[in-house]
């Protein structure tokens, strides 16, 4: 696997732009040396503390991957080497144990309790029954409830069909990104299962970590999956696109902050801009946008185990952004940055972007 190594050329242009390595100055955090670490980690060299540290601190946001001249894939690289590393039984963490504990035991990876999921509906518990499901996940669910308010309202709204859970459930994206990916084929096989006894035929989500998880993880780890995954922007922007009328015109300044996963990871740049023109609103663009944009610091696992660095690499990328008032599709961002914004009592309003569309719907 780890061939990919005599690859580097040394170039160093993933340096300008790897999130860690900028944030740390330590080579040790970097592309070019994670690919080392992975190629030691597989010919059988003990890692230290600091090689698992910089295998599992990469936020695995594939900025080093665009400018990559090789065309190493090195996120998947890092996936491969933490699997390695739980083969060694030197994962999962103490922390990571903790947290999977918590999805097996509680149904979500923020030890959220499971009688609250449903704090954030805004009205009784609907009994419609759908063949799409409208799938929350953890950070909209337990910590940025407004997501998960606002995404239900919006749908609503609009008209578009689905249902909703009482026990939803996680992904299992947490346990997929450990490196456990034994516990996640058992974990994504109940959950396939369940979905199938329902008749669900396709899953729209709010959260890109589930969207990754459902599109990407769990066909990799059991082959075609009988369901369609989509963010839920997708549906959106095909009612308001065809009907504008909709939507109300309001005055507002505002910066669209790419997510990784869904700028990098799926090419969507254009969609939730034009859903926000749409509204009437002024984008400020930052520097870095579209495929070329900052990382917020939290994905990849590392938030939970590297608070600290994860809320550097927010800061630099709140620095960046030119509006105070800053829209993105994915709760997790938006709790991180939000979270950073708190702490560094920086004037930054990080909303999710329905919430902003259902100002202009109402």
């Amino acid at each position: 696997m780890y061939e990919v190594n005599n690859l580097c050329t040394n170039c160093k242009l993933c340096l300008e732009v790897c999130p860690t390595y900028r944030a740390t100055g330590e080579i040790l955090y970097s592309p070019i040396q994670r690919l080392i670490t992975a190629s030691q980690i597989e010919n059988g060299i003990q890692p230290s503390e600091q090689m698992v540290e910089s295998i599992l601190n990469c936020p695995k946001c594939m900025q080093c991957e665009l400018v990559c001249p090789e065309g190493i894939k090195i996120t998947q690289v890092i996936h491969e080497t933490r699997k390695k590393l739980v083969e060694c039984n030197v994962l999962p963490l103490p922390k990571q144990k903790t947290i999977i504990q918590g999805i097996l035991a509680k149904g979500n990876a923020v030890n959220g309790d499971p009688v609250s999921r449903l704090d954030w509906l805004p009205e009784k518990m609907p009994t419609n029954e759908s063949d799409t499901l409208l799938f929350l996940g953890c950070l909209p669910s337990y910590m940025v409830k407004e997501a998960a308010t606002s995404t239900y309202l919006v749908l609503k709204k609009l008209g578009i069909d689905f249902m909703i859970l009482n026990d939803e459930g996680c992904c299992g994206t947490y346990i997929y990104e450990s490196g456990q990916t034994d516990v996640a084929g058992e974990f994504f096989i109940k959950n396939v299962e369940r979905f199938k006894s329902l008749g669900l035929k396709k899953l729209l989500v709010p959260c890109m970590g589930c969207y990754k998880c459902f599109k990407f993880a769990y066909p990799e780890l059991l082959g075609r999956v009988d369901f369609v995954v989509q963010h839920v922007l997708n549906p959106i922007v095909d009612v308001l696109s065809k009907n504008p009328t909709l939507l109300k015109i309001i005055d507002q300044r505002l910066t669209f902050q790419d997510s990784c996963r869904m700028s990098r990871g799926d090419g969507i740049t254009e969609e939730p801009r034009q859903l926000l023109k749409l509204c009437g609103v002024e984008i400020v663009e930052p520097e870095h946008k579209e495929i070329d944009a900052v990382c917020c610091g939290a994905g990849g696992g590392i938030r939970s185990l590297y608070r600290d660095l994860s809320t550097n690499i927010a800061s630099t990328l709140l620095n960046s952004l030119p509006a105070d008032d800053i829209v993105s599709v994915c709760p997790f961002c938006v709790f991180n940055l939000s979270y950073t914004a708190s702490k560094a009592n920086m004037n930054k309003n990080i909303i999710y972007f329905t919430t902003a569309l259902l100002r202009s719907l109402s």
